[in-house]
């Protein structure tokens, strides 16, 4: 895409970039770890929704390997949104960086 289109259309960009923004909540990812014992869900704004830990997984002798899944779940998850949202704003700028938009 043309920079100079770019310009000439950021009204309509930063309009599209706002209407993301406020989209964000509708944004979901799930991330699991260990082999989906542990599972956390995110919303786009990166809030933790739900955590869901196979019972099988729960031994009081292993606190520190469930605190860690949960992390790993997390993290995954977070990642899904981010490269979710760095796809979306790609698309509207035409692929060029635009300050305070760095996914």
């Amino acid at each position: 895409m043309n920079p100079f289109e770019i310009l000439k259309n950021a009204g309509a960009i930063k309009q599209q970039l706002e209407k993301t923004q406020e989209e964000l909540d509708s944004v979901v990812e799930t991330g699991s770890a260990g082999g989906a014992m542990v599972k956390v869900t995110i919303n786009g704004k990166f809030e933790m929704l739900k955590v869901e830990i196979d019972p099988l997984t729960v031994d009081p002798k292993e606190t520190q390997m469930l605190q860690d899944l949960i992390v790993a779940a997390y993290n995954q998850a977070a990642s899904k949104i981010q490269e979710s949202l760095k796809n979306k704003v790609s698309s509207l700028t035409g692929g060029m960086n635009i300050p305070g938009f760095n996914f």
